[in-house]
């Protein structure tokens, strides 16, 4: 189903903001961590972005937090491509890190700048 220009718009906002783009070592993931009073956040998050997990609330160490989860096939075939689409909306600091997780795991994208070759070949042979 297809998401709103403006849900795009705010999840890739909050993405910018309070987002971590990053992994496990083996499998690349996006986590998205926010106090309990964002909660119907959260909620309308895991709505419009189906293919995600919401886990919380957590409490400890003085801190109480939601996070939303991408990872595997949804996060390779729905949310990177779609975040790659307005990687213009990024500042330059974000950018490098999703640029940064993309290369890291392999995420080969439509638009994404080709990745440079193997040190000691030649570009086209």
């Amino acid at each position: 189903m297809p998401v709103e220009p403006i849900a795009t718009g705010f999840l890739v906002g909050l993405l910018v903001g309070e987002g971590h783009f990053g992994g496990d070592g083996r499998q690349p993931q996006i986590t998205l961590r926010m106090h309990v009073r964002h909660e119907e956040t959260f909620r309308w998050i895991d709505r419009t972005f189906p293919g995600g997990a919401l886990y919380g609330p957590y409490h400890h160490g003085g801190r109480s937090y939601f996070q939303w989860i991408a990872r595997g096939v949804y996060l390779r075939s729905r949310l990177a491509p779609l975040i790659q689409e307005h990687r213009d909306l990024l500042d330059p600091y974000a950018a490098g890190r999703f640029d940064a997780m993309c290369e890291r795991y392999g995420l080969h994208l439509a638009g994404a700048a080709a990745p440079p070759p193997p040190e000691g070949t030649a570009a086209g042979t």
